[in-house]
């Protein structure tokens, strides 16, 4: 039997292809592996049927349910939405508190203004990210933050929901098909390489990626995988 926190599951799902994957994480490998080919539309009875077999397979292979899932989205409904925030630095230093109060804010900024849309990724970009790296040692009157949201309609995820619920599997997060493939060297095997990268920037492979992390677990902060880079 394999235990949950040895694996982790990922559903891709584009106009062209659907693929479900079981990566292990302990020993770096890939557990199952199936795809369908699609015809350049995402047909949910097809999906459908598709999510039905695999999961039965995976979890008579595992000994196991499949509680919760990452889905992988490659769409043109997949957008990047970029908040900028300036404000005044009263204290002139900035120390860790006042980092994570930032982006608590930018987020909060992207959230108020656009409450249809779900969070797949939340990165600094970089050329602000150094400044704002500076700021922690120097005098400052501004604190200058640029945030990269990719995102996706509640509306288009609606149905994968509903897929999975039968199951009563829980949907982890979403992440973008696109996001991940533009970390592939261009050597890279996209069939093999697709959930090692995905499992890799779920762990926090780029350090300019903030890592939504729930409050209620283990009592971490929610942006704590990132201020790791801070200590």
């Amino acid at each position: 039997m394999i235990e949950n926190s040895d694996f982790e599951t990922f559903l891709y799902i584009s106009k062209n292809k659907y693929q479900i994957f079981v990566y292990d994480k302990d020993n770096l490998k890939n557990l199952y592996n199936e795809e369908i080919e699609n015809d350049d539309e995402v047909e949910l009875n097809i999906l459908s049927k598709f999510i039905d077999d695999n999961v039965y397979k995976i979890e008579k292979m595992i000994k196991d349910f499949i509680r919760n899932i990452i889905i992988i989205i490659e769409d043109d409904k997949v957008l990047d939405i970029g908040v900028s925030l300036k404000k005044k630095n009263y204290e002139k230093n900035i120390d860790q508190k006042q980092l994570e109060n930032s982006l608590v804010e930018v987020k909060d900024i992207f959230k108020e203004n656009y409450q249809d849309l779900i969070i797949m990724h939340m990165i600094i970009v970089e050329k602000e990210n150094r400044l704002l790296l500076n700021n922690s040692n120097n005098n400052y009157d501004y604190l200058f933050l640029e945030v990269n949201f990719i995102s996706i309609s509640n509306n288009f995820t609606l149905n994968f929901n509903k897929l999975l619920e039968n199951h009563q599997i829980k949907i982890k997060r979403y992440m973008s098909g696109g996001y991940i493939k533009s970390f592939f060297d261009k050597e890279s095997k996209e069939s093999m390489e697709l959930f090692v990268m995905a499992n890799k920037l779920n762990d926090g492979l780029n350090k300019n990626e903030v890592q939504l992390v729930s409050k209620r677990k283990e009592n971490k902060g929610f942006f704590e995988k990132f201020f790791q880079l801070f200590s």
